[in-house]
């Protein structure tokens, strides 16, 4: 009997801890609150003032802008930011604002018909942000459990990966060409653009992006590099198409590149023995 009491109580005990366990894990909300309350001041005005602009154009759209588009702006605008300051800060929880904002831009791209962008944002970022996801998950710091470890590349995987860039920029110029025909970047006519110069940058944007969303899934800090590259290339784009929702949105994802490339450094430097 003395056995049976025993067994039961032991159980009770396990029972218990599991539940504290459980108890001990925050919840998803719980999470986001965390990670949105590690911006800084700064990242408080440029999102301020992200909001400002996005919520100014939703109300009064731009002439030839429908109402539904500019929504679709104001909500890809709010989760775009703060997506790109958490993933500055290696902070997984960038990963659901990521698939918001993907779903939405992808919107406001095929409307545009800015193809090669589009495609790089339905076929690699989307899927990219759950696989992403998880392996970060798998990959925590040892003092932050929200944060991953970050890695650095060699020399000859940074050479390889400009290559790799390189190649994959003059094949998707050429595919899209012949494959979206007139409908790529055919708002470029309207504004009397070099159509081959903008087209070339679109498919030097879709390069980028696959290598730079490959890199963040397997957490080399030289993501950063190529951000930079092509948030620069993005900004120009939209100046040129003078759309300001977008130029600020994209002007922000810039200013954060720049300071992602100095989080990770750090991270990659007290991660070194990390894998």
């Amino acid at each position: 009997m003395d056995g049976m009491t025993t067994k039961v109580k032991a159980a009770a005990a396990a029972e218990t801890n599991a539940t504290s366990t459980v108890a001990a894990e925050p919840s998803f909300f719980v999470k986001i609150g965390r990670a949105c309350r590690s911006l800084k001041w700064y990242e408080i005005v440029m999102c301020l003032i992200m909001f400002g602009i996005s919520t100014y154009y939703a109300i009064l759209p731009q002439e030839g802008t429908p109402r539904w588009l500019a929504i679709i702006n104001f909500v890809s605008g709010l989760c775009g930011i703060i997506c790109v300051f958490l993933t500055a800060k290696a902070n997984r929880m960038n990963f659901p604002f990521a698939v918001v904002n993907t779903t939405v831009f992808m919107i406001y791209l095929g409307y545009f018909g800015i193809w090669a962008t589009f495609w790089l944002e339905a076929c690699v970022y989307f899927p990219m942000n759950i696989i992403s996801w998880r392996n970060w998950y798998k990959h925590k710091d040892e003092e932050d459990k929200l944060l991953a470890k970050s890695k650095t590349l060699t020399w000859w995987q940074n050479t390889l990966v400009t290559a790799a860039i390189l190649a994959l920029a003059v094949f998707v110029h050429f595919a899209l060409s012949e494959l979206a025909g007139d409908t790529w970047m055919n708002f470029a006519t309207k504004f009397g653009w070099n159509i081959t110069v903008m087209q070339w940058l679109d498919a030097a944007i879709f390069a980028i992006g696959i290598v730079a969303v490959i890199l963040e899934a397997l957490r080399y800090k030289e993501q950063y590099v190529w951000w930079i590259i092509t948030d620069v290339i993005a900004v120009g784009q939209y100046v040129l198409k003078g759309d300001p929702v977008y130029v600020t949105k994209k002007g922000i994802y810039l200013v954060e590149a720049i300071v992602g490339i100095r989080n990770w450094h750090l991270l990659a430097k007290k991660n070194e023995t990390n894998e």
